[in-house]
Formats: structure tokens, C-alpha cells, sequence
């Protein structure tokens, strides 16, 4: 009963945001401005963007993602699977993934001693770690110097692995760097849904860009990232997350190597500076065929 008034609620505190587009040369929408639902996004000035990192139509429904869709000038898409969906519903779609702050997340000045495995993100992928549960328990069991961190909003809840083996770290942003430079080895486990299909990889990303090999499910925009370089190695089964983890944790030297390799590869395709002038080009372009129109 109360969503109504939530409703009503949420969208008065957007009044300020849908004021001030009407100054602007472009609007930027990142989804809507009340979730699953085309509401006061019409009455945003034109030309509009839609910027889409996530398979928003599956919450949402069709219908509200076709609609942002068709109400927009021009669309930025985080990967091709997103891209090709939203093609659908608009002929204008450009594929800008989402930017690293390679000047941000960097590598520690010295490479940690510790095996240390590591898992970030929100509570709601947590499910994709504790499915690998079996594989991440048999590595432990092999090595038992390793640890497994986890960092989040709130801890994992595993059955099996001891807890004097998992660290929890609460994710903040303060904190957000450091918790990555000192792990050996950072996961990203997905299953082979469209909804993983359409995340944008930036859990691997930012491992990758700290100087950390990484190991991940390679389904959708992960397997794309994996095929630029040797940054690391793929598992499907927990008998692959246990012998990629392994290989990785035995081999010192390849860690460096794979670490390295996912440095370069941020910095060459997926840095806030390999990645900005293509998003500038857009807004330009857009706003330019405003110009023309108004003309």
C-alpha cells in the first residue's frame, strides 16, 4: 500500500534534476527516474542519452526499457550482448564500456606475499561466490597458507568453508583499493544467465587495473576481457575454479605475469582516457544534430 506514496515521493525528489536538464545541451538518463517505469523522463529536454550497463529489461520488463529506449537520441551500451538487445528498439546505439580510473586503482607499490584470494561486490552477487563453495573449500584444503576475502555489505554464508579461513572486509570507498592491491588472485564467478550477460565486467576490471591476475566465469563481457591478453584463466565447474585457482596460487611467476598483462590491458581499452573522447564524440554528435535541427 505504501508504494504509491513512495512512488509520488521519489519522483518529487528527481523535480530538481528534470529542471535543470532543461539548461543542458544533452540529457544524460541512467535508467529511469522511477525504477521499472517510464514516468517524467518525456519532459527531460532533447536530444537525450540513454546509458545502459545492466540487462535493465529483465527487472523492469520490456516495456520499460524499450520505452527509455525509444524516448532517446542516441544510446551508450557497456557491452555488444547489451548493445544488440537495445538495437532492437533504436538504430543509433554506441558501445562505451564502463571507465577505470586507472589513476585510482593501481597496483601496490610492492606485490603481497600472502595467498590471498578476493571477492568484491554487493551482497546480491553473493550467491555467485557461494556456489563455488565446493571448488573454493578444495583449494583451501590444498593450500593452507591461502585465504579467501571477501568484500561487501554484508558476509557470505557458507556451510563448509572454516571461518578462520575467510576475512570479511565491509566494502567502502576509502578502503576500496587498498582491500585489492594485497590479494594474489581475484575472482569474478557469474552463472550463464542474461542477466550476467549484461554486466559490464568491472569487478574484473578493477582487479586487473590493481595489478591482479584474476580468474572468472567467461560469460559474456568477461570472456571478451579474458581474450585481450593473458590476464588470467576461466572456470565454469568447481573443479575448474579449483585448478585455475591452484595453477595460479603454485606459480608465482605467472601471477606477475598475468597481473601485468591486465594492467596493460585496462590502461590500453578500458581507461577513463582510452574511453572519455569516445563518450565526448557522442555528446558532440548529438548535440550537433540539435544544432542542425534548431537551424
Amino acid at each position: 500500500m505504501l508504494r504509491p506514496f513512495w512512488g509520488v515521493a521519489s519522483l518529487a525528489s528527481r523535480l530538481p534534476d528534470l529542471a535543470a536538464s532543461q539548461g543542458a545541451q544533452v540529457t544524460m538518463l541512467q535508467r529511469g527516474l522511477l525504477s521499472k517505469y517510464v514516468t517524467l523522463e518525456r519532459f527531460t529536454l532533447r536530444p537525450r542519452v540513454l546509458d545502459v550497463d545492466d540487462a535493465i529489461w529483465l527487472p523492469g520488463g520490456v516495456g520499460y526499457a524499450s520505452g527509455l529506449a525509444r524516448l532517446s537520441d542516441h544510446l551508450i551500451c557497456g557491452n555488444h550482448f547489451l548493445a544488440e538487445q537495445f538495437s532492437r528498439w533504436h538504430e543509433r546505439v554506441s558501445v562505451i564500456p564502463t571507465a577505470v580510473d586507472v589513476h585510482r586503482f593501481v597496483p601496490a607499490a610492492a606485490p603481497s606475499t600472502e595467498l590471498r584470494i578476493g571477492w568484491s561486490g554487493s551482497s546480491s552477487g553473493l550467491r555467485y561466490l557461494e556456489s563455488i563453495e565446493g571448488g573454493l573449500a578444495r583449494v583451501l584444503a590444498r593450500f593452507p597458507r591461502a585465504t579467501l576475502r571477501v568484500v561487501c555489505d554484508r558476509p557470505p554464508r557458507f556451510r563448509d568453508l572454516p571461518s578462520r579461513r575467510v576475512e570479511f572486509v565491509p566494502w567502502s570507498a576509502e578502503a576500496e583499493v587498498a582491500v585489492l592491491q594485497d590479494l594474489c588472485v581475484g575472482i569474478m564467478p557469474i552463472d550463464d544467465s542474461l542477466w550476467s550477460r549484461g554486466k559490464c565486467s568491472y569487478k574484473m576490471l578493477t582487479y586487473m587495473a590493481c595489478g591482479v591476475p584474476v580468474v572468472v566465469s567467461p560469460f559474456g563481457m568477461n570472456a571478451e576481457v579474458l581474450a585481450r591478453g593473458p590476464v588470467g584463466l576461466p572456470a565454469v565447474t568447481e573443479t575448474e575454479w579449483e585448478a585455475s585457482l591452484g595453477r595460479l596460487l603454485d606459480d608465482e611467476g605467472q601471477r606477475r605475469s598475468c597481473g601485468e598483462a591486465g594492467r596493460r590491458v585496462v590502461e590500453e581499452h578500458y581507461s577513463i582516457e582510452r574511453l572519455a573522447p569516445r563518450l565526448a564524440r557522442v555528446f558532440q554528435e548529438v548535440a550537433g544534430g540539435r544544432a542542425r535541427t534548431a537551424g
